[in-house]
């Protein structure tokens, strides 16, 4: 197990590789809510863990006056976890957050459950990408490398090296991409299906205009995306 002091250095290191907007550690040190408040989680994790829990939540409690961030110290948060921007995250209790995720502004890692003792919030495995205003919420999974789009609510387990986007959250690409920030290359799912409707009548007006019956291939071609689109809201 890392000491805290390691895993407090990568927290404040880990925003020069992600954030090319940073200058200078002093920008680091003053606007940055995300990196101050994984700080005294550290801190206040080690204290809940070793029965100070108390104080461990007074804590996180004025982190959160100061950041804007509510972290329970009795989350289980791995390394080089960074939270950009900040402002609004919650991460409950029982959530488990995996090395190297990226969370952005008004994340929430909320549980479902009243049950005391039981894991209630979800799992976010290594390499995760969290978008603006997303919820995850319960105790499930979602796979390492994965992508989860802005402002959606996740309530089913998503699988690795994939994205999922709506409400509720539906996978709709899987395999790994090039970029570990490429989330702005998340499907326009409502824009995808209009744009197949629209082929699709083009394609049956030509036919019934012309007799042409060459456009099969074209037919086939949509057939794969309307599949692949039911596909992904059955997933």
């Amino acid at each position: 197990m890392a000491s805290l002091w390691t895993l407090i250095r990568e927290d404040f290191a880990i925003v020069w590789e992600r954030d090319p907007a940073i200058n200078s550690w002093l920008e680091l040190l003053t606007n940055y809510p995300g990196v101050w408040s994984l700080f005294w989680y550290r801190i206040a994790n080690r204290l809940y863990r070793r029965g100070f829990r108390v104080l461990a939540r007074m804590i996180m409690g004025i982190n959160q006056i100061f950041t804007g961030i509510d972290i329970h110290p009795g989350a289980t948060i791995g390394r080089r976890v960074f939270i950009d921007h900040g402002i609004g995250v919650v991460i409950g209790e029982t959530a488990v957050v995996g090395d190297d995720v990226l969370i952005y502004q008004q994340v929430t890692l909320g549980g479902v459950s009243l049950a005391r003792g039981k894991k209630r919030h979800p799992t976010i495995e290594g390499g995760v990408v969290i978008g603006a205003g997303a919820k995850i919420l319960g105790n499930i999974t979602i796979g390492a490398n994965s992508k989860i789009g802005a402002n959606s609510v996740v309530i089913k387990d998503v699988p690795p090296d994939s994205t999922a986007v709506g409400i509720p959250a539906k996978v709709v690409q899987k395999g790994p991409e090039a970029s570990p920030l490429s989330h702005d290359k998340i499907p326009d799912i409502d824009k995808e299906l209009f744009e197949y409707l629209v082929k699709r009548v083009a394609i049956i007006e030509h036919a019934l205009i012309t007799g042409d019956k060459s456009i099969l291939k074209e037919e086939e071609e949509l057939e794969h995306i309307y599949e692949a689109f039911i596909k992904s809201m059955k997933s």
